[in-house]
């Protein structure tokens, strides 16, 4: 069977189409989508209507209030998304052979980890790698993982382990957690407090989708605290400070963030957990095979060195 040429060519979607209808898939919002790529409103809608005409499927059903995905869209937006992420391997790999340390690198941070170790990371960089591009993307860690799996995002700063496939974590460092009570409070300013004490401590938390939250739970029921109930909660580690100023409650810190955020009130005291003390560990990740996988090993050696200046036990490198 012979196929004319202009035939052929209407059945090549672009890359700018497949972006689009990612977009939309993900985020079920054509503003919202549109926004997340930097495209107009008008020009996505019409990069999905293409797509759309090239493929002879509806991928999408708008309504005036939501969108939503068709069949066919549920299977094609993971082939979209499939092909989009080998496009970008294929740019990561260019971009490593041309030269190490060069050009656009993406990084995601959890949102208990940013204030406090960007100020290294980017000092680092701009003295180190001066011709990195580096963008940084605060998120909670669900939405990181899934950037760093879509090719959105290069590598990640966050606690772990994620227990994710296909990821590969370098280690940088551990931090004990701090007990933060009001001024007054019988434990404020105590050394070698026992993990059992926070069975009786009306304990503060950050809301769901923080990984901090989940690992304070997780203390908490080593120590022998059975229920988790929370009463209030907040969005950031700023808020739940506050909070414990105000004495509504104790809260747990990493030790990174005990500086910058008690400082802001005199209404605070601090004390430490008998030892072991709990911990978290925080490490970059990367895509398993990353193209730039020695790039970003080299990287953390480099941030290892970095950090030690901070409250934290550098892990050695491998």
């Amino acid at each position: 069977m012979t196929v004319s040429a202009a035939g052929a060519k209407r059945r090549q979607p672009s890359l700018s189409q497949l972006r689009a209808f990612a977009a939309v898939a993900e985020q079920l919002h054509f503003r919202d989508a549109a926004a997340a790529i930097g495209m107009s409103q008008p020009a996505l809608s019409g990069a999905v209507s293409a797509l759309e005409e090239i493929l002879g499927v509806a991928l999408v059903e708008r309504t005036t209030r939501k969108v939503l995905l068709t069949p066919a869209g549920e299977r094609l937006a993971v082939r979209a998304r499939a092909v989009l992420a080998e496009v970008g391997a294929l740019l990561e790999e260019a971009e490593a052979v041309r030269a190490p340390f060069t050009g656009v690198l993406r990084l995601g941070v959890i949102p208990t980890v940013a204030p406090y170790l960007l100020p290294t990371v980017l000092r680092l960089v701009h003295d180190r790698y001066p011709d990195l591009d580096l963008q940084v993307h605060e998120e909670q860690t669900a939405s990181l993982v899934e950037g760093l799996g879509s090719g959105r995002l290069d590598l990640l700063l966050l606690a772990v382990p994620l227990g994710v496939p296909g990821v590969t974590e370098l280690p940088l460092f551990d931090e004990d957690f701090v007990l933060v009570t009001p001024l007054g409070h019988e434990l404020g300013g105590r050394e070698g407090v026992p993990r059992e004490a926070l069975k009786e401590l009306n304990l503060l938390l950050l809301d769901e989708g923080h990984c901090l939250r989940d690992q304070a739970l997780d203390i908490c029921r080593e120590a022998g605290r059975e229920d988790a109930d929370v009463t209030t909660t907040a969005a950031g580690l700023s808020t739940l400070v506050q909070l414990v100023a105000g004495g509504l409650g104790c809260t747990l810190l990493p030790r990174t963030a005990v500086r910058v955020e008690t400082s802001r009130s005199n209404q605070l005291l601090t004390a430490s957990f008998t030892e072991p003390a709990p911990t978290r560990r925080i490490a970059l990740a990367m895509r398993a095979g990353a193209a730039r996988g020695a790039e970003y090993g080299e990287l953390a050696a480099a941030l290892r060195d970095a950090l030690r200046p901070l409250p934290v036990r550098v892990l050695p490198t491998p």
